[in-house]
């Protein structure tokens, strides 16, 4: 295979039609006025459009998102293609050569989209992200997991009031969707905001790779295809429907200690109903925590060390 190029941003017209290729994307220097350079792998089929952007590791111990984009890339047919695939295997390098979620200056990247021209270290970085890459995508799948010391069922973050991003979050075949507006900082409603329908897959649990998960977040991807005409794929559904939620929140510890949490992922809760108990070190009860309405559980802390202010679990509202 030869060696990627080095380029500034993503131009269509460095990929040859009915071809592959893999890039070295400039995007800032460190301090020893080194390149840090994002890697793109490009599929250009027999049409140039849609383009399709998959991004992965914009927290960089989120890492499920980096075989599903790798095992696209080796399942798809350019002969066959109607359109052009971009997947960004690793979006955010300083954080992924460190095994840690935000940015190398503490900054959460998806917090702060689409970034600053002449902002500090993490809002440049995330400008230059967007701008040379995501602003050249038709459509956006950011794949993401839980956090450090949490686990996620498999779910989807999209504008469900939007018929394109509904339709693709309807694709993914997930759990459960979170209904997102736009306007919150993150990658995909930054792409929003520009007329990329896009949406965030929460794809299982960190700093793991998760076959079962991954094999769900492919299977989604090609389902998009389908829906868009770049492939003639069948779409694939799950038999279980997806759980709709209008919103989600996180419920908080106000007491620190060691935490048990009694539910499970995508358990229904009814307000009331006994979620987690905290006990000091000698195993003495300090405090339980209850629902405070109807929902499901989305995700939980697995850490059974937690104090004041650390979350307890994600509970999804539906509809």
């Amino acid at each position: 295979m030869e060696e990627p190029t080095i380029i500034q941003q993503f131009n269509l017209s460095d990929t040859p039609a009915k071809s592959i290729r893999h890039y070295w994307v400039d995007l800032i220097t460190d301090g020893m006025n080194n390149s840090i350079r994002v890697p793109i792998m490009v599929a250009r089929g027999t049409e140039d459009f849609p383009i399709l952007g998959l991004t992965a590791a914009v927290h960089g111990n989120e890492l499920n998102g980096i075989p599903v984009i790798q095992r696209l890339f080796s399942e798809i047919d350019v002969n066959e293609l109607k359109g052009t695939i971009v997947g960004v295997p690793v979006a955010n390098i300083p954080s992924f050569i460190l095994k840690q979620r935000r940015f190398n200056d503490g900054v959460d990247l998806n917090h702060i989209m689409p970034g600053k021209a002449d902002g500090n270290g993490s809002q440049v970085y995330a400008y230059r992200f967007f701008t040379k890459l995501v602003k050249h995508f038709d459509y956006l799948l950011d794949l993401h997991t839980a956090s450090a010391g949490r686990i996620n069922s498999y779910y989807v973050r999209a504008d469900m009031k939007h018929p394109v991003t509904r339709k693709l979050a309807m694709l993914q075949g997930a759990q459960l969707i979170v209904h997102n507006p736009p306007s919150d900082g993150t990658l995909r409603g930054a792409a929003d905001e520009i007329d990329i329908p896009a949406i965030t897959l929460e794809v299982g649990n960190p700093n793991t790779f998760q076959n079962k998960m991954i094999k769900s977040g492919i299977i989604g991807v090609h389902n998009v295809l389908s829906y868009l005409e770049m492939t003639e794929d069948e779409i694939e559904l799950p038999e279980v429907p997806t759980v709709i939620c209008q919103k989600s929140y996180w419920i908080y510890t106000d007491e620190g200690g060691l935490l048990q949490i009694h539910v499970n992922l995508m358990q229904a809760v009814k307000k009331g109903d006994l979620l987690a108990s905290m006990r000091d070190v000698f195993g003495n009860l300090i405090k339980e925590y209850f629902a405070p309405e109807d929902g499901v559980v989305i995700g939980k802390s697995v850490s059974p060390v937690n104090q004041s202010g650390g979350r307890i679990l994600h509970l999804g509202i539906e509809k």
